[in-house]
This record gives structure tokens, sequence and C-alpha cells, in this order.
């Protein structure tokens, strides 16, 4: 969320800004709002001026002996009509942060203008796209053949866009799961959590999912209890309503999550195999940051969501987000995509961003230094979509027999070298 007074202030400017973003919602509401709340403000002021000169008049008048009860009977009116003012400027500044709460962070200077995806801006690249000697295989066909995924009986549990692992295609999602968290934790700096995956209302307000994406998450009925789309959202809130000690940052959490998202908006995208699930595994990378270092820091949390990648020997690239592309609470976003010769094409695998002080303001997260207190900035990034990464080691490593070479980092969590078909139950 906007800071009330500064988007105020700061309105034409801040609007010429967000007009680069996509789908942003009319500020005229804005302007009538504050047309409505300066004039009862300057209302307001008059009428306790005028009151103020009635009330000295009714001293001296008193002193003098003079009747003044029609004077005090006007000055009643005058307090009775400032309260109605003042209770008038309270309810519009509780529109005001009714619309601010939907209204989109104000992106960083370094992101570029676009439209779209189309817009975003690569900034590196890793590895090269290996040369096959026969036509790769996407993971919807390897998985099955291998006997280590099974889409058609989560269909028949769940429903579409779930998925069930078996034997090796399992213990290939906890030893991506444990590997990304072993680098994170013992290399990398971050210190492990293990938050609920329920959350309230509150805590999703608080990382900006709510009200605005509320047809994108899952409810409990009867419970103000969500089922969390990212960790992002409990490691963040760890911290709501709560003020840190700057000495003390950054702060730098992982956490291993599932994460369920409707993906209400998504029709028609990536329909096949396990690219976008309503479930799926992630470990989350979350920094709390001082102001004058969270950028510097972004660097830092993408470059340890690129390190697991380089380790597994995967191609990827960098973008910057085009202010057209960026999440709704972000101020800076990278997206790294890894590369699937499967569907030879890069797909997204993770999302670093900078929120600055947009979530802390929603969440109330402060630092202190001294006297001085401020908000936080807060980050975060997947490091990495495991669901992905799966996807992106059985068709990078696939073999003309249909087997999978494992990675010679995960072979000491697999104990094995070769994924090769076997019956299974």
């Amino acid at each position: 969320m906007h800071d009330l007074a500064y988007f105020r202030s700061h309105f034409d400017l801040l609007s010429q800004r967000l007009a680069t973003r996509g789908n942003l919602p009319s500020l005229d509401q804005f302007r009538e709002l504050d047309q409505k709340r300066r004039a009862a403000i300057s209302q307001a002021e008059q009428l306790k001026a005028r009151a103020n000169a009635e009330s000295v008049n009714i001293g001296k008048l008193k002193r003098e002996g003079a009747a003044t009860a029609e004077l005090q009977e006007q000055v009643r009116a005058l307090k009775s009509a400032i309260a109605a003012l003042d209770e008038q400027v309270k309810a519009l500044d509780g529109e005001f942060q009714e619309l601010l709460a939907g209204i989109p962070n104000i992106p960083h200077d370094s992101v570029p203008a676009g439209k779209s995806a189309a817009d975003n801006v690569e900034v590196r690249r890793w590895g090269q796209p290996r040369q096959f000697d026969f036509q790769p295989k996407p993971h919807w066909d390897l998985g099955p053949e291998l006997g280590i995924l099974d889409l058609e009986r989560a269909a028949k549990i769940t429903g579409a866009r779930f998925a069930l692992y078996w034997n090796l295609g399992a213990r290939l999602e906890r030893a991506l799961t444990n590997f990304m968290l072993d680098v994170h934790t013992r290399e990398h700096g971050y210190t492990e959590v293990l938050p609920p995956f329920l959350v309230n209302s509150q805590s999703l307000y608080g990382t900006g999912q709510l009200p605005k994406f509320k047809e994108d998450l899952f409810k409990c009925e009867g419970h103000d209890f969500w089922l969390i789309p990212t960790a992002e959202v409990p490691v963040t809130n760890i911290y709501r309503d709560e003020t840190l000690d700057a000495a003390a940052l950054p702060i730098q959490l992982c956490a291993y999550t599932p994460c369920f998202r409707s993906e209400a908006g998504s029709y028609g995208r990536d329909v096949r195999g396990i690219i976008r699930q309503h479930q799926f595994q992630k470990v989350e990378l979350v920094k709390f940051t001082r102001p004058e270092q969270s950028y510097e820091e972004l660097e830092k949390l993408t470059a340890d969501a690129e390190d697991i990648l380089r380790r597994l020997g995967l191609p990827f690239r960098t973008v910057v987000l085009s202010t057209g592309d960026m999440g709704f609470s972000s101020a800076k976003t990278y997206d790294i995509e890894v590369w699937l010769p499967g569907q030879n094409d890069y797909k997204e695998i993770s999302s670093c961003s900078n929120f600055e002080a947009f979530q802390a303001r929603r969440a109330a997260i402060r630092c202190r230094d001294g006297k001085k207190s401020e908000y936080v900035h807060t980050l975060n990034g997947s490091g990495l979509a495991i669901g992905r990464t799966w996807v992106a080691v059985v068709e990078n490593y696939q073999q003309q027999d249909g087997s999978v070479v494992v990675p010679e980092p995960l072979r000491p969590y697999l104990q094995t070298e070769v994924i090769r078909s076997e019956p299974r139950p």
C-alpha cells in the first residue's frame, strides 16, 4: 500500500508512473475524493476560526453583563457542523485507504516501460541449450513412459492440473527440495523456517493478495483460513505488526511449502504437463532489509536463485519485467527462465522481486535505528519452483533410450545416477 499523505501530495507524478502499468484502475476517483476532502477541511477550518472568534466575543460580552444565549446557541451549531465535517473527512480518508489498497506499487525508475511481456528486457543468459541427436520429448511423455509421473490418476483423485509422482519421480522432487534448502542455508546464508500452510485474511492483505486477487485463492469454507499461494505470504507475515532492530537487517529466510493457486486468469495456458498446476511445491527466499540496501539485496537474491540452476547445469536467461508485466505489489522484478528442450522454449522458474515498503506498510513491519523508525523493504523470490525444476532436469538430461541422467549434485540425495523405466505397483 502507498503512504496516503505522500500519494496525495505527489499525485500527478505518481499517476504518470502508474500509467505505464497494465490494467490500472482509473485514478479519477482519487481526484474527486481529494477535492471533497480539501473542501471539507477548508470549510471546517473556517467554521473553527468563526467559533473561536465567537467564543472570545461571548466571554467579552459576559464580562460586560450582556445577553449571550443566542450567540452561545450559534457556537453550539458551529461546533456541531465542525464535528460533522470532521467525520466527513475521516470517512473520505477511509475511502482513500480502500482505493489505495487496490492500486499497484510504483515501478522503480530502472524498470523498462512496456505494455506486456513482449517488452521485458533480457539482462543475462547462462549455458547453451543442449544439441540433441534425437528428437527430445516433453516431460508429459517422458514422465509416464518412465513410470514416474501419473497425470491420469491425479485427475481421478482430484481433477485437472494436479500431479501424482511415483518412485524416483517422487524422490526427485524430494531431492530437489533438500538440495535447494541445503545450498541456501549452508552457503547463501538463509535461515530455514517451516511456516503454516494456511493463513488468515490479514496475512494475505499484508502481502497484497487480498482484496484484489481473491479469485486466485482457495478458501476453507466456514473459516478465515486460506491455502497459501506461495510461502511469501506466511514468511513475510512472521514479522507483521513488529518493529525490527535495523542493525540486524537484512534478515534472510527460506522455506519449503506446497502452494495452491486457482490459476483463474490462465485458461488455455500451459494446459499439458505440470508447468501450471493448482498445487505445486516451492522453495521460497524472503528478505527484510533497510530501504537503502534493498536493491543491492535484490541482485543477491536473484543470484542465489540462479546459482541453483548453474549447479544443476540447466541453461537459463534472466529478464527484467516491464511495467506492463509486473506483479501488483512489486517495484521491480527479475524473472529467471529455464530452457526446456521438450518444449523448445524458456519457461519462468523464479520471480525475484523488491516490493520496497509496499508490503511492509500493509503489514506494519518497521525497523528502528535509535530513535528513527521506518518501514522495512521486503523482497522475495523462488529458489526455485520445484516442479518446474523437475521438468527441466527430466527434459534436459533425457537420453535416446528414454532414461534420464541424474545431475551430479542430486546423486547423493537420490543414490542413483540414472532414472530408468521401472514397473510400479
